[in-house]
C-alpha cells in the first residue's frame, strides 16, 4: 500500500505539473481549429489527433485537466469552510441551534444532490463566457456540497465541547468566540483537511457529469465533461480508440486521489 500511495502521489504531481505548464507544452491554443485536418488520427503534429472541428485533442486534454485539478480544490475549499463554520458552530454551541442546523442539514441531504445541482445550474444563464461558466459551476459545487461534511464536523465539535481541556479553558475565563477560535478550531483542522481532500474527487466527477449534460464549462474552454461527450458517438470509438484518453486519465486521477487518502496498513 505504501508503494501504491507513493506512485499515486507521483502521478498526481506529474499531471499537475503538466497542466500548469500547458501554455509552454501545448503546441497551439485549445480553441485553434486546424480546418484542413478535421477528425485527424494521431500524428507527430497532433499526438491524439483532432476533433470534428479540427482542434488538437492533446491540447484540449491538457487544458481540460487543468480546469478540474485547479478549480475542484477551490470548490472543495469553499465547501469545507462552509461546513466548518456551520457544523463547528452548531456542535460547539449545542442546544436548539444544533438541533435546528442538523434538521436543516438532514433536509438538505434528503434531496438528490446531483439533481438539485443540475436544476440550479439549468436555471442560470447558459450563454455565458467560459470563465463565467467555470466560476458558476464550481461556486455551485462549493455552495451545495457542504452538508455531509457539516454533520461529521458537528459531531466532532460536540465531543470537543465536553472534553476536559475545553472545560479547563472555560474555568480559566476563556469563553465565547475566543474559546471556539483558539481551542476548538485547531482541533478540527485535521478533520477539515480530510473532508477537503475527500471532496476533490467528488467535485471532479460531478463537474464531469454536468459537462456531459452540457451544463458545465462552456465551449470553447475544454473540461473533462465536454471531452467525454465525444464518447456518445459509439460508431467511431472502435476506429478512434484514442478518444478514451480523457476517460482513462479521469479514472487514474480520481483513483490516485483516493489512494493518497488511504492509511498505511498496520503490520499484523
Amino acid at each position: 500500500m505504501k508503494y501504491a500511495r507513493i506512485a499515486a502521489i507521483s502521478f498526481l504531481i506529474l499531471v499537475g505539473f503538466g497542466c500548469l505548464l500547458a501554455d509552454f507544452v501545448a503546441p497551439s491554443s485549445y480553441a485553434h481549429q486546424f480546418r484542413d485536418f478535421p477528425d485527424a488520427p494521431p500524428s507527430r503534429q497532433h499526438l491524439l489527433g483532432t476533433d470534428d472541428l479540427g482542434r488538437d485533442r492533446f491540447v484540449r486534454v491538457l487544458y481540460g485537466t487543468r480546469v478540474s485539478l485547479l478549480l475542484a480544490p477551490a470548490a472543495a475549499l469553499l465547501s469545507s469552510l462552509i461546513a466548518g463554520a456551520i457544523g463547528g458552530t452548531a456542535g460547539f454551541v449545542g442546544g436548539s441551534l444544533e438541533w435546528s442546523v442538523m434538521a436543516a442539514t438532514d433536509l438538505f441531504l434528503s434531496l438528490p444532490w446531483l439533481f438539485l445541482l443540475i436544476a440550479v445550474r439549468a436555471l442560470l444563464p447558459l450563454n455565458v463566457s467560459p470563465v463565467t461558466s467555470v466560476t458558476i459551476t464550481f461556486a455551485l459545487l462549493g455552495l451545495l456540497g457542504w452538508a455531509a461534511s457539516a454533520r461529521i464536523i458537528c459531531a466532532d465539535a460536540r465531543k470537543l465541547r465536553d472534553s476536559d481541556f475545553i472545560l479547563s479553558a472555560r474555568a480559566s475565563g476563556c469563553g465565547g468566540f475566543r474559546l471556539f477560535w483558539r481551542h476548538v478550531v485547531p482541533n478540527l483542522k485535521p478533520l477539515l483537511f480530510v473532508q477537503f481532500w475527500i471532496s476533490i474527487p467528488v467535485f471532479i466527477l460531478t463537474e464531469t457529469n454536468l459537462g456531459i449534460l452540457g451544463l458545465g464549462v462552456t465551449e470553447p474552454l475544454p473540461s473533462w465533461g465536454s471531452l467525454l461527450r465525444e464518447l456518445e458517438n459509439f460508431s467511431t470509438l472502435s476506429t478512434h480508440p484514442w478518444q478514451f484518453v480523457p476517460l482513462v486519465l479521469l479514472i487514474l486521477v480520481v483513483s490516485s486521489l483516493h489512494l493518497v487518502l488511504q492509511q498505511e496498513e498496520l503490520p499484523a
